[in-house]
């Protein structure tokens, strides 16, 4: 299951999905233990990083563990990007995306993001400038359209590769979609049939079987798994399990999620301090815990914990609740 992007070799085809607030270090550690080919950071801005922010350290720090690992960039300024992708080239990361997807309204009203679909031509200066500023691969994160606005996703995936760019991520929704619907498998399809580099699908891939689906029927390279991820690093095991057997991997037991969620936690700690960690595992305990018994009832006093040892007393009573029964 090897391919490559540019001269980095990838072996299998799982893509972690950038998300920002999601794809933090301590969650790209977990995914790498689970079998993720590929990982990608949560988004930086360009901008963030010239003007030397203080919290744009942490989102750019990698770990020996994680490679080949992808940073993804955003901005709409052909040479402040450009300039940017050259300051920080010598940090650790293998590749370097640029997103053109992002739909939140404060990326999308400062024309960046999935705003770019809009000017092609910005597009072509963008990927011109940054490819051509590093000797790393650069890759780009597009949608497939944009409302109101006529996108012709086909043409802007062929201005990206003959730009520069060294693979293309396609999540098949337009911007006005966000999350909801289905995603456009065929678009990406034709996408992946008019360009010669690696193209990534994304979008409703949440199973080993939906990852065989994406592939078959649109012939993209690799498949980027988001939101299925979240409380779910398993999903890697599974997918790598499943394409290598052709058999369903079992789910994680209550155990193991205990397990994970407290090493998850000691990470967030390690590099957040406990007040901020611990507050941030709160999201996470209620996806890890999604499915279970009395999940709604975890959920409710998740959001109440404040410390390392009140996180392991709910995940202590949470595992009886629910001992030799796996997720379901």
């Amino acid at each position: 299951m090897m391919w490559k992007i540019g001269q980095v070799e990838i072996e299998n085809p799982f893509v972690l999905a950038p998300m920002a607030g999601v794809t933090d270090l301590p969650l790209r550690r977990l995914c790498k233990e689970q079998g993720a080919g590929l990982l990608c950071t949560e988004m930086v801005s360009a901008k963030a990083i010239s003007f030397h922010n203080k919290n744009t350290a942490a989102l750019m720090e990698i770990d020996p563990s994680e490679h080949p690992v992808s940073l993804q960039l955003f901005g709409s300024e052909p040479e402040l990007m450009a300039e940017v992708a050259k300051s920080i080239e010598d940090q650790p990361f293998d590749i370097l995306d640029i997103n053109m997807g992002c739909p939140v309204p404060k990326v999308v009203n400062n024309g960046e993001g999935s705003a770019l679909l809009k000017n092609p031509e910005l597009i072509r200066k963008i990927v011109t400038a940054v490819s051509g500023a590093v000797k790393k691969p650069v890759t780009a994160k597009m949608r497939i359209g944009f409302e109101g606005f006529p996108v012709d996703p086909v043409e802007i995936a062929k201005i990206m590769e003959d730009s520069g760019a060294a693979a293309i991520a396609v999540h098949g929704r337009t911007r006005q979609q966000y999350y909801s619907g289905h995603a456009d498998w065929d678009t990406i399809r034709r996408i992946k049939e008019a360009v010669s580099v690696p193209v990534i699908g994304n979008g409703d891939v949440d199973s080993p079987e939906k990852a065989e689906a994406l592939l078959k029927e649109t012939g993209c390279d690799a498949v980027m798994i988001g939101r299925a991820v979240r409380g779910n690093p398993w999903i890697f095991r599974e997918m790598n399990h499943y394409f290598s057997t052709g058999e369903k991997l079992g789910r994680p037991s209550a155990e193991e999620i205990r397990e994970v969620i407290l090493r998850h936690a000691r990470w967030q700690i390690e590099k957040k301090g406990e007040f901020t960690g611990i507050r941030e595992m709160r999201k996470h305990v209620a996806w890890y815990t999604a499915g279970m018994r009395h999940s709604a009832g975890l959920r409710r006093e998740s959001n109440l914990i404040s410390s390392y040892q009140e996180l392991e007393v709910l995940l202590d009573r949470m595992t009886e609740q629910n001992l030799g029964n796996n997720l379901q």
